[in-house]
């Protein structure tokens, strides 16, 4: 159990795709990143409290079993490896062209991600729940969904204690322990 606070804080992480391309605009897409979240997870041991996978960002709330760099590292990593092998795999080159990027003596590879992700330190129940809020609202401020619970990639069902049906990725929500709880 995870009681969040300034001795054990969450992590509230933000991905950006690179030149905020809009890389998770497809079902197919997302539900690689979804299961390459997983597999990071698994990897890394650390927990996933909150997500949602916007068209070219995610956020995601974690807990502080690793630092966020490592965190960061693991997620980065497998999701940019999952989606660009799609990509290529695919013939989606149009796409790849947009994430490539060219390294010394003019070598090219691909990027999946901005270089600066933005980590935000969660350290109390009131904070987590604003947080929380805020990722699941992204949806439905962004215009893809009029309630919260009707984005399909997100946690916000698990939140709202909603049936789970086909649920893209599961959260680990049941391993926070409230204050007073």
């Amino acid at each position: 159990m995870h009681r969040i606070s300034k001795d054990s804080p969450a992590y509230f992480l933000t991905i950006v795709a690179k030149d905020r391309l809009p890389v998770f605009r497809t079902e197919k897409v997302k539900l690689i990143t979804c299961k390459a979240m997983d597999e990071a997870r698994k990897s890394g041991k650390f927990a996933i409290y909150a997500y949602v996978i916007m068209p070219n960002h995610i956020h995601l709330i974690s807990d502080s079993y690793l630092k966020p760099s490592e965190t960061l590292r693991y997620v980065k990593g497998i999701m940019a490896r999952r989606v660009i092998d799609y990509l290529k795999k695919g013939g989606f080159q149009k796409s790849l062209d947009k994430l490539r990027t060219e390294t010394k003596g003019r070598n090219y590879k691909h990027t999946l991600w901005e270089h600066h992700s933005n980590t935000f330190l969660v350290t109390h129940d009131a904070m987590m729940r604003q947080k929380v809020n805020y990722i699941h609202q992204n949806p439905v401020n962004d215009g893809h969904c009029e309630r919260a619970v009707d984005y399909h990639f997100s946690s916000s069902r698990f939140w709202f204690n909603l049936s789970l049906i086909n649920e893209p990725l599961d959260v680990d929500i049941k391993e926070i322990k409230w204050s007073g709880a």
